[in-house]
């Protein structure tokens, strides 16, 4: 078909008239504008609900493995079940219908120890619609794990007598268990609420638990190695001996008593005689042999019986009267006779007795090579200074102190002074310096001298060893309690339960020296340096310390404790503590050494257990323990919840995908 030229004209016109363009633009770009502009809002939809999705997920898994803690995966809807606390944080943080969203589907579970949950939910499109995409889902997983790091764990544990009760002795062994539970997710006997329904959460972290029970003392000794105790020590103690005075050693004769007499002796008329004949009478004697008695006080007897028989004539001359009436006889005496005489002579010749002071022993003989000991010592200590084997638990006497001298007793250890050599947690003993070492704890070869007053005893301190000869005496007792371990990998319950039965409770509260040895047992810079610093891989390791008592400090200057017996020993004062100054003490040097405890970037939680404990114990034990980490447990229960938290706090709380 032949173009007119009028048409032509048109389509020319139409081509130059630039005003038109605009008009055909607009309607050709306006569906690719729409896409776009409506793929941005629907995609910022998309986004914003994945997000959200996301973190409810995330939320929930979180939520659920926390709330199961050290125990199983429990389901249902119930308030008290770990799914129901997954999914109330799921509601919390993603709303059902949010940003016009439809059919929300969330689930959680558990394997293994490892909560798992997905979530859809439907989102409608808006301007995406008219390319006929009407509505997208959305789907997203998240899973949550308790993941251990390289721990080291260790309790503190009051053991003292007021623990003496099957339900508070009963209720801590329990509580251990738990935290065993708790913390690597093995079984035990206890009853803990929920059994864990998981092994460890991770097989390639090292977990080590040890313990320090404490009274009076702790039992440590035969931790380490036989160079860390010194070969000679002093105690206070006896020795058996001349005590430097002599009694009268002469045989007097002057108690001879006739015993018997036998036989006749006939005297005869008196005769006028100027003379008497020679006397014939003659006497022997016949001495029996002797026996010899020995009393208790030194006093020896000697017996014997002297037999005299005497045979002739005696004649005794005698006059009457005076001058020329003055006359002269003899009288005459026959004998045929015996007598017997009975001789106790009494000798108190050099007198031995028992001298109570302090005195230096040879303990090397406990030493059996490297870390091995012996259980007893041979000491001179016995009846009449017999040498006996003296026996050692294990318990330990501390290096040396500083003692006090101004009456005040606590206010030296802010800060704790260089010289307290008992104080320092990592000191490794030297052959360079004696004070460094330590010394066992013999109570079978320590004495307590009753003599209050002192006006017979010796107070023996550091460097006194005046000799004493009249003391009452008794052998001393000590609080031992069962011996420490160090820290130890436990991957089957087995051990650690035969451990914790075995704890038992005795003496008084000691709290400083409870700490003191769980630090040094526990520190990566101290006397096992080399098992604490790094794991064997070369990783660094988190470490925890958990102190657990029961009561306030109770302190006497008559129990043999670490610095021998108070009242004598004096090594920490130079003067007598009473029991209230005592408990002063114990108190400054127990939080000086929380405080270096923390310093070593050890958490150090602390419980106090039952309601024996006053409220400023409560004071000083909130402020030994790092911030948030003290708490109280007035029963067996609440006990083992504690210990259940801390382990659930230990572990920590991770998302894995």
């Amino acid at each position: 078909m032949k173009r007119t030229r009028s048409d032509h004209s048109f389509l020319t016109r139409l081509r130059h008239d630039t005003a038109g363009n605009t008009i055909a633009i607009v309607a050709a770009g306006i569906i690719p504008l729409a896409g776009m502009i409506g793929g941005a809002v629907d995609m910022s939809r998309l986004y914003l609900t994945k997000t959200r999705l996301q973190q409810a997920c995330d939320a929930g898994a979180l939520a659920g493995r926390k709330a199961m803690g050290g125990g199983g995966w429990t389901s249902g809807t119930n308030n008290d079940s770990t799914q129901d606390t997954a999914q109330k944080l799921f509601n919390a943080n993603f709303v059902t219908g949010a940003y016009g969203t439809t059919s929300l589907v969330n689930t959680f579970s558990e394997d293994n120890g490892t909560v798992t949950g997905t979530a859809s939910v439907v989102v409608p499109m808006t301007l995406m619609r008219i390319f006929h995409i009407s509505a997208r889902t959305i789907s997203v997983s998240c899973t949550a794990k308790m993941e251990i790091p390289n721990t080291d764990v260790m309790f503190v544990l009051d053991v003292t007598g007021s623990m003496d009760d099957s339900n508070k002795i009963g209720g801590l062994k329990q509580a251990v268990k738990c935290f065993y539970e708790s913390l690597l997710r093995v079984n035990t006997t206890a009853i803990c609420g929920n059994d864990p329904t998981a092994t460890s959460s991770t097989t390639t972290a090292q977990i080590r638990l040890g313990f320090v029970p404490y009274s009076v003392n702790v039992n440590v000794g035969k931790l380490l190695p036989n160079d860390f105790l010194a070969d000679n020590w002093s105690y206070d103690s006896r020795s058996y001996g001349w005590d430097g005075v002599t009694y009268d050693t002469s045989n007097s004769t002057s108690n001879w008593t006739y015993v018997n007499d036998g036989g006749s002796a006939v005297t005869g008329s008196r005769y006028e005689s100027a003379t008497c004949p020679a006397n014939t009478k003659t006497s022997s004697d016949v001495t029996s042999p002797t026996t010899t008695t020995t009393a208790p006080d030194g006093t020896i007897t000697t017996s014997y019986t002297v037999t005299r028989t005497t045979n002739g004539v005696e004649y005794e001359a005698s006059t009457s009267g005076n001058g020329k009436n003055k006359k002269y006889y003899c009288t005459q005496t026959t004998y045929t006779n015996y007598r017997e005489r009975q001789v106790n002579s009494t000798v108190k010749s050099p007198h031995y007795a028992y001298t109570y002071q302090r005195r230096s022993f040879n303990v090397s003989g406990l030493k059996a090579g490297g870390s091995s000991w012996n259980n007893s010592v041979p000491l001179d200590v016995g009846v009449a200074g017999a040498t006996v084997n003296v026996s050692w638990k294990g318990c330990i006497e501390e290096r040396y102190t500083v003692p006090n001298t101004d009456g005040t007793p606590g206010d030296e250890w802010s800060p704790i002074p260089a010289e307290a050599l008992d104080m320092n947690i990592d000191l490794v003993p030297t052959a360079s310096n004696s004070k460094s070492f330590w010394g066992p704890l013999l109570n079978g070869a320590t004495w307590a001298r009753y003599d209050w007053g002192y006006s017979n005893c010796n107070k023996s301190g550091r460097t006194t060893a005046t000799v004493n000869t009249s003391c009452n005496a008794s052998s001393s007792s000590a609080s031992c309690p069962t011996e420490a371990l160090k820290l130890t990998t436990y991957n089957t319950p087995g051990p650690f339960e035969a451990y914790v039965n075995s704890l038992t409770t005795g003496g008084n509260t000691y709290h400083d020296i409870g700490m003191l040895w769980g630090a040094r047992l526990l520190s990566p810079t101290g006397i096992f340096a080399s098992e604490n610093a790094f794991t064997p891989a070369g990783r660094a390791i988190q470490r925890h310390l958990i102190f657990m008592t029961d009561g306030d400090t109770n302190t006497s200057n008559t129990d043999y404790s670490a610095y021998g017996i108070g009242y004598y020993s004096r090594l920490q004062a130079q003067g007598n503590l009473s029991d209230t100054e005592m408990d002063n003490l114990t108190n400054a040097r127990t939080a000086a050494l929380c405080t270096a405890i923390k310093n070593k970037n050890i958490t150090l939680w602390v419980i106090s257990y039952g309601t024996g404990v006053g409220t400023a114990t409560e004071t000083r034990l909130e402020a030994c323990a790092s911030p948030g980490r003290y708490y109280k447990a007035s029963d067996g229960a609440a006990l083992i919840a504690r210990f259940r938290q801390i382990a659930s706090e230990i572990s920590e709380l991770r998302l894995i995908n």
